[in-house]
């Protein structure tokens, strides 16, 4: 049976392939986008399955809007998986204020509100998938990256804690945590004023390998979007799924290093 899915962020990487493997297998699609014109050759192609809407999450009467507009059109919604959001790199100090305040603005808040939006139209239907794009990140720590952790470490615990509240109503919760992907993510980091007491520091080691390319080992953006898609055919979703060589090795470890502290003391 086909299904019907609300999706963020589907101009570029895991949101914009998963549509377009959603769409050849004849699902239908309400992709949200803040740069819908990336969009308009899948709207050429897919006329019928697929809707687009402009999509600002810093935006909490356009989210309302937004949502509101996916059910009214879809009548009923199987999946909606949250996956806009943008990463900061710098050491925190490197950061202004509003580059952390937008950080979480748009990670963490934007996401809630997002989520807080479609529940009740789950609820109503009697049912439902939410997926969380997080990444590994919401377990483990890379130098730089201290304001992007806390938006994923965030999300998480909030998709955890939402996952018992709405366990009555049928609604799933799946926190995806894929790995370094081979996305457009590295590209649209944003970075901090650099300093140069952070010269020769893990910081900086850490920011020239990402604008040299070389981050290291990366996941196939198609078989992270394949594993996403794949887990909403299971009949109870698992709460976490970690996604790649990569993050299984990492988040494995920072769960390995906290156990071995508990059990240290």
């Amino acid at each position: 049976m086909h299904k019907k899915w609300l999706i963020t962020g589907t101009s570029s990487g895991i949101g914009r392939v998963m549509t377009e493997k959603l769409l050849s297998q004849g699902d239908s699609v309400f992709a949200t986008s803040r740069n819908t014109e990336t969009l308009n050759d899948l709207k050429k192609k897919y006329p019928e399955q697929l809707k687009v809407a402009h999509l600002e999450l810093t935006d909490k009467i356009e989210i309302q809007s937004v949502v509101d507009s996916a059910f009214n059109e879809f009548g009923k919604i199987d999946v909606v998986v949250s996956n806009a959001g943008y990463g900061l790199f710098g050491a925190v100090e490197e950061l202004s204020d509003e580059m952390i305040s937008h950080q979480i603005e748009v990670n963490l808040l934007g996401s809630i509100r997002f989520i807080k939006a479609v529940i009740p139209h789950l609820r109503i239907q009697k049912g439902g998938h939410i997926i969380q794009v997080s990444s590994e990140g919401g377990q483990y720590a890379y130098p730089g990256f201290s304001l992007y952790h806390a938006s994923k470490w965030g999300i998480e615990g909030f998709v955890e804690s939402i996952a018992k509240d709405l366990e009555p109503f049928n609604i799933y919760c799946t926190i995806a945590q894929p790995g370094p992907t081979g996305t457009s993510f590295g590209t649209s980091i944003k970075t901090g004023r650099s300093m140069k007491a952070y010269e020769n520091t893990p910081v900086h080691e850490l920011l020239k390998l990402i604008e040299e390319d070389s981050f290291g080992e990366l996941d196939d953006v198609n078989d992270v979007s394949q594993a996403i898609i794949d887990i909403t055919n299971k009949h109870l979703p698992p709460l976490r799924l970690t996604i790649g060589n990569v993050a299984n090795t990492n988040v494995k470890a920072a769960l390995t290093n906290r156990l071995n502290w508990l059990s240290s003391k």
